[in-house]
């Protein structure tokens, strides 16, 4: 029983997923609200893929429910073994969201994930890069274990990287570690593809892109982005923000302008649908935007924030441009985390922790106010529907 961890699968359920080595092991659940005594019990699938000459083992996938809101359950894999415990986020506001994405798996991953531990948190964020294995497995069974600490208690939902691919041109279509291991709720969203998917938590509604997938005009996930954005409820759901990979507004000379035909793609469906914050990776640096749109600043646009300094082996990107963009209000190149806390409809608090301080310190620190709450939104209605219900 291994590399436990769980994430959100629709309205109060959650899915747990594990490995075991042993085939005939059952893909069971049993829970309940007290240590020891499970009341509860759901069944569900395993798969496995080979990879070169590694097998993976059964990796089982059960989703359990439904579930009470902010509540600790105590829940055993596999009918036996070790008792793990989870916390069901709120439904309604506050929420708070633990982001960090290019994990890796070193020590100052390690000390990444120790800050994480102390923060009081509802959802666990990743914009992809997570084990950094590139090609060999046995790599994603060790990140299983270095997060399971925390990713068997909380959930963490994630969106692929550009070290997720592991193509190898005739030999592996790519994707298939982080597909198997890292199941998503894109089913339960209406997408085709574990690569990009929305789900609800608490008033938010956060959608989670694919870098690494066609994203044209002509595209699967275009044409899934548009249904989603058109469909959100901001009455229900005041809050929308967007994960992807590769930053779209990004002034360190790392992986500059990597992000551009995505950007020209679908920011106009985001600027449409009013999305509030954007979170990307890709580059190992922390930076914030203000408010911005199509180059400038915009008090209608996303704040975009880009967290890929979670600590993995190919170290900091040091090299910024100068002078800085009108649009850039902070940046540095050290590891840490973010956490966003939506306190309710109007207003949340963003604060980014560096490593080398101690977890309660705010190195960056922010007040954003929700686009719903703003003029932008009654001003812009029939312009939105337009974009969004164009064929």
């Amino acid at each position: 029983m291994s590399f436990v961890h769980i994430s959100l699968a629709g309205e109060k359920q959650i899915r747990i997923s594990w490995i075991t080595d042993d085939e005939t092991s059952p893909s069971i659940v049993k829970y309940g609200t007290s240590p020891g005594e499970y009341m509860y019990s759901s069944e569900g699938e395993s798969t496995s893929y080979d990879y070169l000459l590694y097998s993976s083992g059964q990796i089982h996938h059960v989703v359990i429910g439904p579930l009470g809101d902010d509540t600790v359950y105590y829940y055993q894999c596999g009918g036996q073994g070790q008792e793990f415990q989870l916390k069901t986020p709120p439904s309604q506001f506050p929420i708070t969201f633990a982001v960090v994405g290019d994990l890796g798996q070193t020590g100052w991953t390690t000390s990444t994930l120790n800050h994480i531990a102390q923060c009081n948190y509802d959802v666990q964020l990743v914009p992809g890069d997570l084990s950094y294995a590139d090609y060999q497995q046995h790599l994603w069974d060790s990140f299983g274990e270095l997060v399971q600490p925390l990713a068997s208690a909380r959930p963490w939902m994630v969106t692929e990287g550009n070290h997720e691919k592991e193509r190898i041109l005739f030999f592996e279509d790519g994707f298939q570690a982080y597909n198997a291991r890292w199941k998503m709720p894109y089913t339960e969203s209406g997408s085709t593809s574990n690569l990009y998917y929305s789900f609800e938590v608490a008033g938010v509604h956060v959608v989670m892109l694919g870098s690494y997938t066609d994203y044209d005009k002509n595209s699967d996930q275009y044409a899934w982005l548009k249904v989603d954005l058109a469909e959100v409820d901001r009455e229900k759901t005041p809050w929308l923000l967007v994960l992807l990979h590769a930053p779209w507004y990004n002034s360190n000379w790392a992986h500059q302008r990597e992000g551009d035909s995505m950007m020209a793609a679908m920011e106009p469906l985001l600027y449409a649908a009013g999305v509030d914050i954007l979170v990307a990776g890709h580059v190992h640096a922390y930076e914030r935007s203000e408010r911005v749109h199509n180059g400038v600043l915009d008090p209608c646009g996303a704040v975009h924030i880009t967290i890929g300094d979670g600590g993995n082996r190919e170290g900091l990107a040091q090299r910024y441009i100068h002078p800085k963009p009108d649009w850039s209000v902070f940046r540095e190149a050290s590891f840490g985390h973010g956490e966003l806390k939506i306190i309710n409809k109007t207003h949340a608090f963003w604060s980014w922790h560096r490593n080398d301080d101690d977890e309660p310190v705010k190195s960056d620190q922010v007040w954003i106010t929700s686009l719903v709450s703003s003029e932008c939104f009654a001003n812009r209605k029939p312009e939105f529907r337009k974009i969004l219900m164009a064929p």
